[in-house]
């Protein structure tokens, strides 16, 4: 079968490998893709945001199954747009994918459904802020409403930030956040899960779990990022805590969504906060995550291809996902400047000649470009040096060990990933 890949990013060069390993795959391609996805499928271009050009491709190159790897083409409805077509595709309809792209819808979802999440207003007004300030206090989280490139979540220490926060978001004034209706939160307390359930519309399916660092600095310091790094260890929270949130969050969630009329396919991340009162959702995302994707992928051992086809035929039937003991980590090296802005078209050296490991590491492309032959940066996120092992410990030496084999101008990644399983670990 013929596989297409939505995406060029971190997450879709995962899938695609991912993919590409499938004794079921006679062909990968990805579009865009970038400098990276190219050593593993055939990269072709495409706008990410227009449905009719993503639904020419398709017909273009009548793959077997199409995999939708970002929000954007979510949210612009390419999955409704090909089933329409009667064509095989991977990922939630529009209307099912508002999980993701509304706060508001999200939280009010939850709420209907008894899904346990942070207390909440939803703000259109100054005022409105004010009324939900006055009730919640000062430390709280103020989202954007829609999709903001991962810039839409501020965290308050004090009345006075919330309110400039909450301006900014309702005037569209803060770059990248659309103007609009804001989410207000309660802040919540405790470390942070990545909870990674495989659904087909009536069932849903623990994938996997894995703990991201968004915070651009050492010790969680700093803006938010789209993502500095993840790890991924069973150990992470345990077998019966992943059988609860299948229950009461992933599953109930389905179930909500097929009683709403809008059923939920594809992989429903749910980010959870294992607050003292115990667990409760952050967010959802209707996608893979990046970078938890590239140590997910690592430590996956059944077939990806069968997975997608078991999430899109919508049976109901039982699923059995098997991954490999131990430890996988990600860490992501990033452009001089990110998450602000940063300067693009600086060689990289070392990406195809770093140490493997004998197979064990793999060197994920987030941001890169092949110009007049040599690869370059082109985005924020940059790489994403990936490895397994049997414990978080090797699997941390073999990362950092083959990432410093690799070097651009300016990189920048954290040196603690994994920092709170592992005993302050700090690369050198």
């Amino acid at each position: 079968m013929k596989v297409l890949v939505i995406g060029g990013g971190g997450r879709e060069h995962a899938l695609c490998w991912a993919l590409k390993r499938s004794g079921r795959v006679s062909e990968v391609v990805c579009a865009p893709g970038n400098g990276g996805i190219a050593s593993v499928a055939r990269c072709v271009p495409v706008d990410l945001g227009n449905v009719d050009a993503m639904v020419r491709l398709v017909d273009q190159e009548q793959p077997g199954l199409t995999v939708v790897g970002p929000e954007l083409p979510l949210s612009v409805g390419l999955v409704d747009a090909l089933e329409a077509r009667g064509l095989a595709v991977f990922g939630p309809t529009r209307g099912a994918a508002m999980l993701e792209t509304s706060k508001a819808f999200a939280k009010e979802f939850m709420q209907r459904h008894r899904i346990p999440t942070a207390g909440y207003a939803v703000c259109r007004t100054r005022e409105e802020v004010d009324v939900a300030l006055a009730r919640m206090g000062g430390r709280v989280v103020v989202k954007a409403d829609g999709l903001a490139a991962g810039k839409g979540v501020v965290l308050c220490e004090m009345a006075d930030e919330a309110r400039e926060a909450s301006a900014a978001m309702l005037e569209g004034s803060m770059a990248g956040v659309p103007a609009g209706q804001i989410v207000i939160e309660e802040f919540l307390e405790g470390p942070e899960v990545s909870f990674f359930a495989l659904c087909d519309g009536r069932r849903a399916v623990t994938l996997g779990v894995a703990q991201d660092h968004k915070r651009i600095g050492e010790g969680d310091t700093g803006p938010n990022t789209g993502g500095m790094g993840a790890y991924s260890t069973d150990a992470l929270v345990s077998k019966e805590m992943r059988e609860w949130l299948l229950e009461h969050v992933a599953q109930k969630t389905v179930d909500g969504m097929r009683a709403e009329e809008t059923p939920f396919r594809g992989v429903l991340f749910c980010g959870i906060m294992m607050t003292a009162a115990g667990p409760k959702v952050l967010e959802f995302n209707t996608r893979f995550g990046d970078p938890e994707t590239q140590a997910l992928m690592m430590r996956l051992e059944s077939d990806l291809l069968d997975l997608f086809e078991w999430a899109v035929a919508g049976t109901g039937k039982e699923l059995s996902v098997r991954m490999k003991g131990g430890a996988s980590v990600c860490v992501i090296a990033a452009s001089a400047g990110y998450p602000g802005a940063v300067e693009l078209g600086w060689q990289i050296t070392g990406a195809t000649t770093f140490c493997d490991w004998g197979g064990t590491a793999e060197l994920f492309h987030s941001g890169t470009a092949v110009r007049k032959g040599q690869l370059v940066t082109a985005g924020g996120r940059v790489l994403g040096m990936t490895a397994v092992a049997p414990d978080l410990k090797e699997a941390l030496g073999k990362a950092y060990s083959s990432l410093a084999e690799v070097s651009f101008p300016g990189m920048q990644f954290r040196r603690d990933i994994g920092w709170r399983a592992s005993g302050e670990v700090t690369a050198g």
